[in-house]
């Protein structure tokens, strides 16, 4: 049993919000526009095919995922285990 039981349960929540939050912001992005912040992530244009904020945002969104992943996976073996 962990000393601090809550806050662990707490930091699990937390980390399972980082991938829908940045697949709404590249959504959101997509949709109305980068602004002012866009221009200063797209300076070099052309150096690379990751430049603008939408990009950013969905690579950010796959690099959190794995919280996500493993949820599912313990649902499925869950679900398989229960027949």
């Amino acid at each position: 049993m962990s000393e601090y039981p809550i806050a662990e349960r707490a930091a699990a929540w937390l980390s399972l919000a980082a991938a829908p939050a940045f697949a709404a912001m590249a959504l959101v992005t997509a949709t109305h526009g980068g602004g002012p912040a866009d221009i200063l992530c797209s300076a070099a244009h052309g150096s690379s095919p990751f430049g603008g904020m939408v990009p950013m945002y969905v690579l950010m969104s796959v690099f959190h995922a794995p919280p996500w992943l493993k949820l599912i996976s313990r649902w499925r073996d869950r679900r398989l285990t229960a027949f």
